[in-house]
């Protein structure tokens, strides 16, 4: 009987809701301007990427170049929780254009790269400097710990990846310590 009560509430709702109001109607198309029927083509072309990602810097305007770095992975051993670790990545300008490094990003708040803000003319050379730290990183035993920084650049392609790793320790005394304080 309920399911019944339900179906037709439901077919009145749908019959008054489908319900065309005449009046109203005549009023809206009076109101209405005529509009030419011609359908309009868009003869408009989208470029390869307008507007960049809310996390992807712009990329830089200008001539190609290109980069080489020395190395673009560092394994910096095992440290303990704590220290900090500061490389720099050795790189030339290969290319025949100046080379304009827009961003430097690290893949977390641990990792920050800094680097040469004017253009590096063709043949130069520089260093992107960066610094891992690996505060609250450690476990006992060692925990292996692999950053990425990465490289936007007038360069094809526009992004670079350097890569800085190790394992970080933790002292077990300064552990076992913590635990016990929590209890």
């Amino acid at each position: 009987m309920k399911n019944l009560g339900f179906i037709f509430a439901l077919s009145m709702l749908l019959m008054v809701a489908c319900k065309s109001d005449t009046a109203n109607t005549e009023v809206a198309e009076a109101a209405t301007p005529a509009v030419p029927t011609s359908t309009a083509v868009n003869t408009a072309t989208p470029s390869a990427n307008p507007i960049p990602a809310a996390n992807e810097p712009a990329v830089p305007a200008g001539p190609i170049t290109s980069i080489e770095f020395d190395e673009t992975e560092y394994d910096f051993g095992t440290i303990m929780e704590g220290e900090k670790v500061i490389y720099d990545y050795k790189f030339v300008n290969t290319g025949d254009e100046p080379l304009i490094i827009q961003n430097a990003k690290g893949s977390c708040g641990c990792t920050v790269p800094s680097w040469e803000r004017d253009p590096i003319p063709p043949g130069g050379s520089s260093v992107i400097k960066v610094q891992f730290d690996s505060k609250n990183k450690g476990k006992v035993g060692g925990g292996l710990q692999s950053k990425r920084v990465t490289i936007t650049a007038n360069t094809d392609p526009v992004n670079t990846y350097l890569t800085i790793k190790g394992k970080v320790d933790k002292d077990p005394a300064t552990e076992a310590a913590k635990k016990e304080t929590k209890s």
